[in-house]
């Protein structure tokens, strides 16, 4: 087996800990642990007196019952029991590609996104069509072009919605049209969901739609716990999770009881997290769009309240070369749009800490001063 370089993680795993103003990154701004704990009100004692009486064995295999019963209400047709913990949502995109595609198989993946998407297939040997999302159009992809590419023997449609680098969104109109079509060839839809919109834009799951969806989720990005190391798989159908099941006791065995705990603590008090996070992308995105105004070699499709963006930069020089330069003058980090497959552009994650975006702004405008003379 024989798979690409993953473009961002390599640059990320190469730089970020070199930065000094990093407003690179696709989460919302991490919660500290003092903050997650203090969800308890009681300023985590309950938390740790609980973690104290925990046995450091392995646990509940696919997750908790809490955990489990917890994701399964973010959904409207997923029952508790065809959920099952993962490690972030890699370890879920993997499982569920892993369990279904096969050498020969004919699958469409949304490009660019997230690269494991189509790389993944391609290392098992699956022939894998790109469906275009395009500048033109907000970054949305042509159902035009969907329809052209899909075959009697598509096994897989792989989306990533909300889009990762570009904050496009699929909206449910569009993904029942997509449903649609796979179900003429009864192909699998899998969506990376860890993208919700947290500006009051309406987001439909995947899980929701379809009967062979496949909806893919984490605490990384709009719960702020990448450190967790929690996602998950969530399907209408019980033969899909237990496919996984099989397929799961080969790639991991459990989240771990003390990572369960957090994820339990996170998703119980999501409302008082996603609204902390709402407050911090409408802060941080009127900051941003108004410098991208003010900004002459700056352009930009404002993401749908969703914590990535792909910024336009007019340059005179190629991307990742700038964006090395930028950090290595300025401390600054952003990721070069080509490691998604988009040059002239970079990842710029505005959802971070205000004052860090602010500095950040700052410092690249006076960078890209250079280029003016």
């Amino acid at each position: 087996m024989e798979i690409a370089g993953f473009g961002v993680e390599a640059w990320l795993n190469q730089y970020e800990k070199t930065a000094t103003t990093d407003i690179s990154q696709s989460s919302i701004a991490a919660l500290t642990m003092q903050e997650v704990v203090d969800l308890d009100g009681h300023h985590g004692q309950k938390f740790y007196q609980q973690l104290n009486n925990l046995r450091l064995d392995y646990g509940w295999i696919e997750g908790s019952p809490a955990f489990k019963k917890l994701v399964s209400g973010l959904y409207e047709h997923v029952p508790a029991d065809n959920v099952l913990q993962t490690n972030g949502a890699t370890g879920a995109n993997q499982l569920a590609i892993y369990s279904l595609i096969n050498p020969g198989d004919h699958v469409i993946a949304l490009y660019p996104s997230y690269q494991q998407l189509y790389d993944i297939p391609k290392s098992l040997g699956a022939t894998v069509d790109y469906w275009h999302i395009h500048e033109a159009a907000h970054w949305l992809p042509d159902l035009t072009e969907l329809r052209q590419l899909i075959r009697p023997e598509t096994k897989m449609i792989l989306l990533n919605n909300a889009v990762n680098p570009t904050g496009s969104l699929l909206d449910e109109a569009m993904l029942k049209q997509v449903v649609e079509l796979a179900r003429t060839v009864g192909a699998y839809v899998l969506a990376d969901e860890v993208y919700e919109p947290l500006d009051g834009t309406p987001f439909s799951s995947i899980a929701d739609l379809y009967e062979k969806g496949i909806a893919i989720n984490s605490l990384s990005k709009t719960y702020s716990a990448p450190g967790v190391r929690i996602g998950w798989t969530a399907t209408q159908s019980r033969e899909l999770a237990d496919l996984f099941r099989k397929y799961r006791d080969y790639t991991m065995i459990c989240g771990g009881v003390f990572n369960d705990q957090l994820a339990v603590l996170i998703l119980q008090h999501r409302a008082e997290i996603l609204q902390r996070n709402r407050e911090i992308v409408s802060r941080n995105l009127k900051i941003y769009t108004d410098w991208v105004m003010q900004e002459p070699r700056a352009s930009l499709i404002a993401p749908h309240g969703i914590s990535v963006s792909c910024l336009k930069l007019d340059l005179p020089t190629d991307d990742e070369t700038f964006c090395r330069q930028l950090l290595a003058e300025t401390g600054v980090l952003l990721v070069p749009g080509s490691r998604f497959d988009l040059p002239g552009h970079v990842r710029l994650g505005y959802c971070t800490q205000t004052a860090t975006l602010k500095r950040g702004l700052t410092k690249l405008s006076a960078f890209l001063r250079r280029y003016d003379a």
